[in-house]
């Protein structure tokens, strides 16, 4: 039913397989080259992710940034689901935000993960149940497993790492086990513990410190959002507790699995957000230094970019005398230059004169 995931999930470790069983003192049969063959797997999956990762983590970043302004819309439009939702596509669309970039990542890993599970756990089809046949030892030994011919499949059934099948797990049921019998012999269900368990511890601890590597990067106005709160919780807490509880039903080629995958992650997520680090620092450094350059040098006047208001030029001598000449009443005996006239005399100085020749005439009388 799920051929196009499972066919491919085959291709990959079956390549990572032979690779590694080439390398001297390792063969077909060793179970480390059959654990780095999942453990490759794995990274091919995550160099294909890379750049929706990136993608992933900027568009996670865009988001808190953008808290402030989603949070006004929710409060003005808070009694208006249609037209709240318009304005976020709206201010998603003038951002260039697109919200599943965020989950492409996390979305391609889950059928792979499920196509692994399925393929590894076809190895062994002597159960019942969901994926399983009831085939007998004898016959599961001799069936193709997808791309794995039958010696692939007695390969994969002696692969052993540290005494425990990578495709058993604790819970396997005592007939399961059975399969291994001619391959190694029948494992216990300590010897699987003894590696299952190591293997969960840390893939619970990768789990949490993953998860904690990025609560710390989040804003405060991000980490104050309730529902950005509540999926911290889970990615701190919820998750890795369930691959403590889930470990015991996983086998341990998964847990392999989900240990490199979260190796990957931690280191991808350093150097990831340290580029990012370096990009707003070289933004930062270039506004400082083109602030730099438009600032004025020291001991220089600033040089104001206000206009000033235009000032009239004063007249010449030549332009006073000709206006005075042409109006004479308009200038009341005053040249436009301040200049008083020289044939003009004030109003004031013709009363004077008058006076003082009235009181000569008094006096002489």
């Amino acid at each position: 039913m799920l051929d196009f995931i499972y066919y491919p999930v085959s291709w990959i470790l079956w390549f990572w397989h032979r690779v590694f069983a080439a390398i001297p003192g390792l063969g077909p049969d060793h179970g480390l080259a059959w654990a780095l063959a999942v453990v490759f797997l794995v990274f091919s999956l995550r160099v294909l992710l890379y750049k929706p990762f990136v993608r992933q983590v900027r568009t996670t970043k865009q988001m808190q940034e953008l808290q402030p302004q989603i949070k006004e819309l929710q409060k003005k439009y808070k009694n208006d689901r249609q037209k709240l939702a318009l304005e976020m596509q709206k201010l998603q669309k003038e951002h260039g935000f697109n919200p599943l970039m965020g989950c492409l990542p996390m979305l391609a890993q889950v059928p792979v993960f499920l196509g692994l599970f399925h393929v590894l756990r076809s190895f062994n089809r002597t159960g019942h149940g969901f994926g399983q046949l009831g085939m007998s030892p004898e016959q599961n030994a001799m069936t193709p497993n997808y791309v794995f011919n039958a010696a692939d499949v007695q390969s994969f059934l002696s692969a052993r790492i540290f005494g425990a099948p990578i495709s058993a797990f604790i819970t396997t049921p005592t007939a399961e086990l059975q399969a291994f019998a001619d391959y190694g012999g029948i494992p216990s269900k300590l010897s699987i513990a003894l590696v299952a368990i190591p293997l969960m511890v840390i893939a619970g601890l990768a789990t949490h410190f993953n998860a904690r590597a990025s609560v710390q990067r989040q804003t405060p106005e991000a980490a104050a959002n309730p529902q950005a709160a509540l999926m911290n919780k889970l990615a701190l807490w919820v998750f890795p507790l369930g691959v403590l509880v889930g470990g015991p039903f996983l086998p341990i080629a998964i847990l392999l699995y989900w240990v490199s995958n979260n190796i990957w992650t931690y280191g991808q997520q350093h150097l990831v957000f340290g580029r990012m680090a370096k990009e707003e620092e070289e933004k930062k450094q270039a506004k400082l230094e083109q602030r730099a350059q438009n600032a004025p040098k020291p001991g220089a006047k600033p040089v104001s970019t206000k206009k000033k208001p235009a000032t009239p030029e004063p007249a010449s001598d030549a332009e006073t005398v000709s206006d005075a000449v042409e109006n004479p009443s308009s200038t009341n005996g005053v040249a436009k230059n301040g200049s008083r006239g020289s044939g003009q005399r004030r109003p004031g100085n013709q009363k004077r004169s008058g006076n003082r020749g009235r009181a000569n005439q008094k006096r002489r009388r």
